[in-house]
């Protein structure tokens, strides 16, 4: 790499911020480790790769919800919703006078955003939101969303009743009907406000039928019109004063004394996105942390049991611990029956309720053996021809493996052919995982790499996966480095495993999650998914390895390597 490029590459990082989600980070760690492979021999494998449906995920108590209606150009509609219980911030409030009445309840759910400015005029600060689909464009109107929050009545479980308390509950993203059948206060929506949130005496339905996710702070009024606190952006609501003067200011004795007995009392909320009227074709979604959610209570009270005059109080309820993700999409991965002996032409990756892929490394021809000598029988062992004569060369001497890759190019004609509303293409996802599918878990060169960016997000770049784009700014290929994994193979027999590839939406999280229905391969039956792929809602479509992919655009395992003297 030279200077000027490595300039370059400083600069790019530095702009890059530790809360940002997903966010494109073009051509990191290519160029870090060079690809210059001077007096290297390089060589390349087959790999075959089919894709593989996910079906329903668990989708419970993850790091980063998704909340909203979107119609990605190439991959449907999907609308998430999200339950979460709720905590009081301090058990056993105290109320003193018995006709406290609520001045306002408010609702806030900050978003990724990145401080970018301050408006001269103002002084009002700009951000960047890192985390909303689609990408806001200046000059263009912010797509809606139908948003309806309800009062649950479903008891969300910490242990499975099933196993006799012994295994944890898991919740999966396509059990929204059950939760809905399970609504209480009637099932009437508490978001019901339709004022104006910045100019109160104007009626709107931004926070329901039309609601935005808005870029700006909020700025929460005095009754004179001039700014009492300031939020940074995010989802704001104004909730119904009445159901929580009936569901908190007269609870039944006890129910507040702690969160063990309120969370049974009061079981949350559900928050359900949908088309909102004109927006059938966009909407708009979002990925937001639902633990930092808060909601606000604010009344008037005595401010001891001997009081005469009231003065005003705050009560916080905070979102959580439990939270769970559900999913409703019309997505439908084209390969209905993948190509399990030569693979698929295309692979479909898609996160949330979505698909991945399944690979095997090297050709699957197994003529010969090798008995305990090293000298080759022909008889099938149960391994790649390709890889024995990499452990067992005919020199005897084995080639030092100084570098391998799998290079995954993306097909730039189908992520392009549609576009949304505003001409924009579907988004692209910034990364992707590849795993030892057999055990669930991270290949050794992920575990190895210590590689770390300002952008947590993108770390362990030189193992790589990180999305690299053309001069259209459209991704060209995502390319993972797994030397070790390799070497391990040749030098150690280590066994060679399926691989899973995913989207993922952080490196770092190495988590799983259920699927509601494991699928089966190579006589194994898979029941996980990494938890990553369940968040980022995004997809990509690459190019297998089939023979009839063009060489330069199919998967292929890139080999560079010495021969020894």
């Amino acid at each position: 790499m030279n200077f000027s490029r490595f300039l370059r590459f400083l600069g790019v990082v530095s702009l890059v911020t530790l809360v940002s989600c997903d966010k494109d980070f073009t051509n990191v760690g290519i160029d870090l480790v060079g690809e210059d492979h001077y007096g290297l021999d390089q060589t390349y494998f087959d790999v075959m790769a089919y894709n593989q449906n996910t079906g329903a995920v668990q989708a419970n108590d993850m790091a980063i919800n998704s909340l909203g209606y979107y119609n990605n150009p190439v991959f449907g509609k999907t609308k998430a919703s999200i339950v979460t219980q709720l905590e009081l911030a301090a058990n056993n409030p105290i109320f003193y006078a018995n006709d406290i009445t609520i001045d306002s309840v408010y609702m806030h759910v900050p978003y990724f955003a990145t401080l970018t400015d301050v408006d001269e005029t103002s002084g009002d600060p700009i951000y960047r939101l890192d985390s909303i689909l689609p990408a806001h464009q200046v000059g263009t109107a912010l797509p809606k969303i139908k948003l309806s929050v309800y009062e649950s009545g479903y008891a969300i479980q910490d242990f499975d009743p099933s196993s006799g308390l012994q295994q944890p509950q898991y919740y999966y993203s396509d059990q929204l009907a059950e939760f809905e059948g399970n609504l209480a206060n009637g099932g009437q929506r508490i978001n019901t406000d339709n004022t104006n949130i910045d100019t109160p005496a104007t009626t709107d339905f931004s926070q329901n039928d039309q609601f935005v996710f808005r870029d700006d702070e909020v700025k929460i009024l005095r009754p004179s019109g001039t700014v009492k606190e300031r939020l940074a952006p995010g989802m704001y609501l104004n909730l119904n004063k009445t159901f929580f003067e009936n569901k908190i200011i007269n609870a039944p004795s006890g129910v507040l004394l702690n969160n063990n007995t309120f969370r049974n009392y009061f079981r949350g909320l559900l928050f359900k996105a949908e088309a909102a009227a004109g927006f059938e074709n966009q909407g708009a979604m979002a990925r937001l942390n639902f633990s930092r959610g808060t909601i606000t209570i604010l009344y008037k009270d005595f401010s001891s049991s001997t009081g005469t005059e009231k003065v005003r109080k705050k009560m916080v309820l905070n979102f959580g611990p439990r939270t769970i993700n559900f999913f409703e999409t019309d997505y439908v991965n084209p390969i209905s029956t993948p190509d399990v002996v030569n693979g698929d032409q295309r692979l479909y990756l898609k996160g949330g309720q979505g698909s991945m892929a399944v690979l095997n490394l090297f050709n699957p021809t197994d003529n010969i053996g090798f008995d305990a000598n090293g000298n080759q029988v022909n008889t099938p062992n149960g391994i790649s021809d390709e890889l024995d004569r990499l452990r067992n060369p005919a020199d005897g001497k084995k080639w030092l493996v100084n570098e391998a890759n799998l290079v995954f190019h993306i097909d730039k004609d189908q992520m392009q052919l549609p576009s949304d509303i505003n001409g924009k293409k579907a988004p692209e996802p910034n990364r992707i995982l590849l795993y030892d599918l057999n055990n669930n878990r991270p290949l050794v060169d992920y575990s190895a790499d210590l590689s770390t960016s300002s952008s947590v997000k993108n770390n362990k770049f030189i193992h790589g996966g990180i999305i690299s784009k053309d001069s259209d700014g459209r991704g060209e290929f995502y390319k993972i480095r797994l030397t070790r994994h390799i070497q391990n193979l040749i030098y150690n027999d280590s066994t060679n495993v399926r691989l899973g590839l995913v989207v993922t939406e952080n490196i770092n999280n190495v988590n799983r999650a259920f699927l509601r229905t494991p699928f089966s391969f190579a006589n194994r039956i898979n029941k996980y998914i990494p938890a990553m792929a369940v968040v980022n809602p995004l997809g990509t479509i690459l190019y297998g390895g089939h023979p009839n992919v063009p060489e330069n655009k199919r998967i292929r395992l890139q080999v560079y390597y010495t021969k020894p003297d």
